[in-house]
C-alpha cells in the first residue's frame, strides 16, 4: 500500500496509507449489494404485496417513468448522501474501514463529495468500472478520476495506532472542562490540531503553536486567556474529548 502525505494548512505533513484497489472494490461491492437488496425490497413491497403495478399501468408513460425514477432515486444518490452524513464513508467503506479525505487534511465538503459523485458516471456507470479501475491502478494514491477532480483520496483506517496517534485524550473522572465552544470543532479538526500540536511541541516550534492557537480562536470563538499556548491547546483537546464522550 502506498503512503499518502497530506500537507495541512499549518505546513505539517501527516502520513496516511492509501486504500488499496482491493479495499475500494470490496467497499463498492458491499454498497452494490445494499442497493440490490433495496431494489428487491421495494419491488416486493410495492409491486407484489401492494400490487402498485396495477395502478402504474393505468398511467401515461411519463408518469410511469417519474414513479420509477422516484423509487430508483435512493440508489442514485446513495454514495453522495452517505459520504456527506458519515464524513467520507458509506456502509461499504465503514465495513472495509476506509474513508474519503481531502488532500489538504481537512474534511471534504459537500462540493467535493458532489464532484466525486458526478464523476461516477465516467468512472463506474458508463464504463462498467473500467475507467475508474484503470485510474486507481495507475495512480500512486489509488485515486479515481472523481478523486483527482475533487482533490480527495481514500485512506485506510486499519493501521494499528496508539492513543497518541488519535484524537483521544486521557482525562480524569473529575476533570472540569473550561471551553464548551470546542464542540464547534469536528473530529477531523481535532485530529489535525493534535497532529500539528504534537509535532510542533516536540521541536518547540512556537511559530506554528501560535498560528494553531490563532486558528482555534478563529474557528471556535474561544480566546486564549491562559497565556501559555501549549496549555491552551492541551485544554482544547481534553475539553473536546470530555464533551464528545459525555454527549
Amino acid at each position: 500500500m502506498s503512503q499518502l502525505a497530506i500537507n495541512t494548512t499549518q505546513n505539517v505533513t501527516i502520513s496516511f496509507t492509501a486504500a488499496s484497489v482491493g479495499e475500494r472494490i470490496g467497499a463498492y461491492l458491499i454498497d452494490l449489494l445494499i442497493k440490490i437488496a433495496y431494489g428487491i425490497t421495494v419491488f416486493y413491497i410495492f409491486f407484489y404485496l401492494l400490487n402498485l403495478n396495477l395502478i402504474i399501468n393505468q398511467l401515461d408513460i411519463w408518469s410511469q417513468r417519474a414513479i420509477f425514477m422516484l423509487f430508483y432515486l435512493p440508489v442514485v444518490i446513495y454514495s453522495l448522501v452517505l459520504e456527506l452524513l458519515f464524513e467520507g464513508q458509506t456502509f461499504g467503506k465503514k465495513l472495509v474501514k476506509i474513508r474519503v479525505v481531502k488532500l489538504d487534511g481537512y474534511q471534504a465538503s459537500f462540493g467535493d463529495y458532489l464532484i466525486r459523485w458526478l464523476f461516477r458516471v465516467i468512472d463506474i456507470s458508463i464504463s462498467s468500472g473500467i475507467v475508474g479501475l484503470i485510474a486507481m491502478v495507475v495512480n500512486k494514491n489509488t485515486q479515481r478520476l472523481g478523486d483527482i477532480s475533487a482533490g480527495t483520496a481514500v485512506i485506510t483506517l486499519k493501521s494499528k495506532i496508539s492513543i497518541n496517534s488519535t484524537i483521544l485524550e486521557e482525562i480524569e473522572d473529575v476533570y472540569q472542562p473550561r471551553f464548551p465552544l470546542v464542540i464547534k470543532l469536528s473530529d477531523n479538526d481535532v485530529r489535525i490540531i493534535k497532529e500539528t500540536f504534537t509535532t510542533a511541541a516536540k521541536t518547540s516550534d512556537f511559530v506554528v503553536l501560535n498560528k494553531l492557537t490563532a486558528k482555534i480562536e478563529e474557528v471556535t470563538g474561544i480566546k486564549n486567556e491562559m497565556g501559555n499556548t501549549r496549555e491552551f491547546i492541551q485544554t482544547i483537546l481534553k475539553d473536546y474529548n470530555y464533551y464528545t464522550q459525555n454527549m
